[in-house]
């Protein structure tokens, strides 16, 4: 009896002596990337940083924490960050954002962030780079705001990044419920007054292969680009108007794709105004689109449903037969 006291003494102490080290490392780790950041000419700041959860988890808290790329214009900044981890693996983190007051920042905009039970449970493979294996980002009752009114809330949020076979390729698989466009974005759609306050459906599941898997370089240099997008399904339910989008495309290193999405939509007039509206369609091709539109949409024996495909090729995209307009650059910054 008295040794196997004797043991499970030494087994505390050995287990104490771990966590206490591990937890300094991951403190040490922790300032040293931002000490390295401020070398970049970043602003990178905290008020103060902390270790708790023995002895099972290290829990590590910057309190006030502030980042801001000069290079990209970035910035973000919060009341607290919390990094959750086993104790005995640190490469299966939980972060834990503040609920209230977020302010990530864009050059000249800047969006106010509250969200309940805001996390992100990353899982990192062994080594320096701390490669992405899964990333799942969840949180309820959201809402981001220019600090005066809201510009979208909804109820939940649920994204999930999966890395596959391939460590450049990852699946994503993004739903929202209970999405709630602000007044600015509806006036921006030009969206009807009589549609709903949220969407019914708001959903994408999507294989996308990058340049370069998602790892620390993600934060500390550049993004990865993505060079082929699957689009499995995306689909937006919003009142009457129901839009369904499926494709493939492939994205050159100057970020013009290249490919067609399908597209079947439900009351289509509706969304070609609010696309004009938007800007997405110059006005002066309006009348001709309708025109053509409600042609291709008779076929189906439905006025009111539309099959078409969305094509982009040579820097352009058309809509069936008629040309749009140049196709975006799907760059990350």
């Amino acid at each position: 009896m008295i040794r196997l006291l004797k043991l499970a003494v030494v087994i505390c102490l050995v287990w104490s002596g771990y966590w206490a080290v591990s937890g300094y490392g991951l403190r040490t780790g922790i300032e040293s990337w931002l000490e390295v950041r401020r070398a970049d000419g970043w602003l990178a700041e905290y008020s103060e940083l902390s270790t708790k959860g023995y002895p099972t988890r290290h829990v590590t808290r910057l309190v006030n924490p502030a980042l801001a790329d000069p290079h990209t214009g970035a910035a973000w900044r919060a009341d607290y960050l919390e990094f959750s981890s086993p104790a005995i693996w640190p490469g299966r983190q939980t972060l834990h954002f503040a609920p209230q007051n977020q302010r990530l920042s864009y050059l000249d905009q800047t969006s106010v962030i509250n969200a309940r039970n805001l996390r992100a449970d990353l899982s990192l493979a062994p080594g320096l780079a701390l490669e992405v294996q899964e990333m799942t980002l969840t949180g309820d009752q959201w809402e981001i705001s220019d600090g005066s009114r809201a510009q979208s809330a909804g109820d939940d949020i649920a994204l999930r990044l999966i890395q596959q076979d391939d460590p450049a390729r990852y699946a994503l698989e993004m739903g929202v419920n209970g999405f709630r466009p602000g007044q600015e974005l509806r006036d921006l759609m030009g969206s009807a007054q009589d549609l709903p306050d949220r969407f019914e459906t708001l959903t994408l599941l999507a294989d996308i292969s990058f340049d370069r898997p998602w790892d620390r370089s993600a934060l500390e240099v550049s993004r990865p680009q993505p060079r082929h997008i699957d689009l499995k399904k995306a689909q937006l339910r919003w009142g009457a108007l129901d839009l369904l989008a499926a494709g493939q495309v492939s994205v050159d290193e100057a970020g013009i794709p290249t490919g067609s999405v399908t597209l079947k939509a439900e009351n289509w007039r509706e969304m070609l105004r609010m696309a004009e509206a938007a800007g997405a369609i110059p006005s002066q091709y309006m009348v001709t689109t309708e025109r053509v539109l409600s042609m291709f949409s008779g076929i189906g024996g439905n006025p009111n449903a539309l099959d078409l495909t969305l094509e982009f090729r040579n820097g352009f995209v058309t809509l069936g037969p008629i040309p749009i307009g140049p196709a975006p650059r799907l760059i990350l910054h």
